[in-house]
């Protein structure tokens, strides 16, 4: 269906990009946690937020 709206020739163009978009979304990921506090992103993650305890 969506083939028919923007063609058959974008649709493949499109194919073609997913990976590269996936690995660059990934690797966007991954130097936000790095450059951000990873302590907050890692609270949410189970088995790592509860090696950091916070003694209150």
């Amino acid at each position: 269906m969506l083939g028919k709206v923007i063609g058959n020739k974008y649709m493949a163009i499109a194919k073609s990009w997913v990976p590269t978009l996936a690995i660059w979304g990934t690797t966007g990921g991954v130097a936000l946690v790095y450059l951000t506090d990873w302590r907050v992103v890692l609270d949410y993650v189970p088995y790592i937020n509860g090696k950091f305890k916070k003694d209150e």
